[in-house]
Order: structure tokens, then sequence, then C-alpha cells
């Protein structure tokens, strides 16, 4: 089925991804404290997922640390509550991520992460760059490029050596990032007016035409798009143009996170941060994860 989107589906989705985009504006719970007896804070609102290809283990991460998700419930790596932001899987036991400190760590200096890396799956972290600075919501490799969302500025970072040096491109109002290592000059970009696409590596921007706001995109393969409508429905398209429905998430819930391991290994997280995992490229979904306590974490 081809997907022609109206004018009252853009106006509904707008709304939806709005509300998403400024989520993370308004305060949210962090711990004050870690003593023993606490409860556990749970995942706080989640931003970020990906599949360890070392090992198949899936991670989560999120206001109140990053996790490894398990049958038996989500497990917070080394006991770490930093606020992670962008969050993205580049290679065996290698992530990338962003955010803040927790406010527990003492020897936190700035509010902002800037870009940190992990080769020991987020047992510990060393910054790569623009620590004290960067605030990234969205990171996406695409072979030799890297790039960046950066909340302080909205505008689209973007680097050729791992992020250790940055060059600024386009300002835009941005939720998510797609790119893929085939055609590492192509950019998506979600917004609430709706997707837009570069060609010249995030330096400029057009909008797709009759395509609304996306709650979030990925490109897994050089001529395939997966998106997530604002209502949880599961969208795939060639170049953009046109667009098919593929499944739909459970749970009637809003989405909020999208990662594509491949082009039908797909997670996704809804605004619950209960999170799904699909093995037929978005067509059927299982819950991997449901959090204690719905809505913890916004």
């Amino acid at each position: 089925m081809t997907i022609r989107f109206r004018l009252p589906a853009l106006a509904a989705a707008a709304t939806g991804v709005a509300l998403l985009l400024t989520a993370c504006s308004t305060a949210d719970p962090r711990p004050t404290a870690t003593r023993a007896g606490d409860p556990d804070p749970g995942t706080g609102h989640l931003h970020g997922l990906g599949v360890d290809p070392v090992d198949g283990n899936l991670y989560a991460a999120g206001h109140l640390g990053v996790f490894r998700l398990s049958p038996t419930g989500a497990v917070r790596i080394a006991d770490r509550y930093q606020d992670t932001m962008g969050f993205t899987v580049v290679g065996p036991r290698t992530f990338l991520a962003s955010g803040h400190p927790s406010p527990t760590d003492p020897a936190a200096t700035s509010p902002h992460l800037g870009l940190i890396r992990s080769t020991d799956a987020g047992q510990t972290w060393t910054t790569v760059s623009a620590g004290g600075e960067a605030d990234f919501h969205s990171l996406q490799q695409a072979g030799p490029m890297l790039y960046g969302l950066d909340s302080q500025t909205s505008r689209i970072w973007a680097s050729e050596d791992g992020g250790t040096t940055w060059d600024r491109r386009a300002k835009l109002p941005a939720g998510d990032l797609a790119a893929h290592a085939a055609a590492p000059q192509e950019v998506w970009a979600t917004t609430r007016e709706g997707l837009l696409h570069s060609t010249d590596g995030g330096t400029t921007f057009e909008p797709v035409p009759g395509v609304p706001a996306l709650a979030a995109v990925e490109r897994p393969a050089p001529d395939q798009l997966i998106a997530l409508a604002a209502d949880g429905t599961v969208v795939a398209s060639g170049d953009g143009s046109s667009w098919t429905e593929r499944g739909h998430l459970p749970g009637g819930v809003r989405p909020a996170v999208l990662n594509a391991a491949s082009p039908t290994h797909l997670l996704a997280a809804d605004t619950n941060d209960a999170v799904y995992e699909s093995k037929d490229g978005g067509r059927t979904w299982t819950a991997v994860h449901r959090p204690d306590h719905a809505g913890t974490g916004h």
C-alpha cells in the first residue's frame, strides 16, 4: 500500500512530533543520590538504541544511563547515571554518545559531555571532542562521515575523522538524522514541518514534498528509508518520494526512537520507554523491555 499523505494527517503528525521534539526542554527527574537501599529510578526517558554486532546484545540509552536489555530487565552499565542523549553503536563494543554528566559525578566540570566514546560496551568512556560545548541529540555514522545534531545551536556538525574535529554546517530545528555509508554526503532530517534532504553533507537542505513530520527516520540501506510516523505507523521508502506502510508499533503510544541495525533488524522505543524489536523490517514487533512504571523519566 502506497501512502499518500493528506493535510489533516500532516497537521496531526506535526503536532505529535512537536511534542516529542520539545519533550526534553522541560525538566526531567534526575537521581539526587545513589544510597544503598534507594529504589532504582529506571532508565529515564530513552533517546538511543543499538545492537552490539559482537554478541547481539541490545542497548538503550536514556536520561539515567546506558542499559543492556536482558530478559530479566534493563541492566545499568557500570552503575553510571550519565544523561545519555545522543547514542549510537558504531562497531563491536564501540559506542558514541553525548549528553550530560551524572549529577552525582564529582569529576564533572561542565553540563555538556560533548562527544564521548566507549570501546568496552559502555563500561568506560573517554571524551573525543567538544566537551563542555556540544550536546548532540542525534549521532549518525555514515562511512567516513560522522554527523551530530547539536541541541545547543540547532546546527548540524560533520566530522571526517571520527569526531576529533568538526565542521559546522546547516542550522535547522531537526529531531533525528539518517545517513548511509554508501552515500555519506546524503543526510535526511526530521523536523516539525516535514522531512528534509541534503546532498552536500548537511550544508544545505531541501524539503521532501508531501511528507509530513516523522518521529524518527533511519537509512539502513542505500536504497531504503524506514521511518516512524507520529501514530506509530512504520513506513518505508526508496528515495522519500513515496512511502509504503510496513506495520505498526504496538500499544498505541507515540514513538520516540528508531534504530536500524540492518534493513530487517529494527529497534524502537515509545514515549513510555518501552522497547520493541522487529526482525522482519518493521512488519511485526515484540516487546523486549517494559519499564516497571510507565512514564518514569519524563
